[in-house]
């Protein structure tokens, strides 16, 4: 019968003696500089055409394009884009007109690890 516990506790400490010892995860918030720098590397990676724009990339350059801005909306305010994704977040109003720009720049927020 004792034999029956240890083997349910001593998984159960293996557990939580790594839970404890994990570090907590620390996200990254992008800077200024990595804003500019993907909206620098965009242009070219868009004439370049090394990434394929998705269905959401067309749908807010389109919207962009209209300048249509929804009550329920805040992505596009001022000259660059507001969003709560970080992909997005910081891209220059005027590249976000295009499809291909917005995922050459979504591109490299990831290469950033955003």
């Amino acid at each position: 019968m004792a034999m029956r516990y240890i083997g349910i506790i001593v998984p159960a400490l293996v557990l939580l003696l790594s839970l404890a010892a994990a570090q907590p995860v620390e996200s990254q918030v992008p800077s200024a500089s990595d804003y500019a720098a993907c909206n620098r590397e965009a242009p070219q990676a868009a004439k370049a055409g090394t990434d394929s724009p998705t269905k959401g990339d067309h749908v807010r350059a389109d919207r962009e394009r209209a300048d249509v801005v929804t009550t329920k909306s805040t992505e596009f305010t001022g000259k660059g884009i507001e969003s709560s994704d970080p992909q997005i977040h910081g891209m220059e109003a005027e590249g976000a007109k295009d499809a291909t720009y917005q995922a050459a720049y979504r591109s490299c927020m990831r290469r950033k690890g955003f």
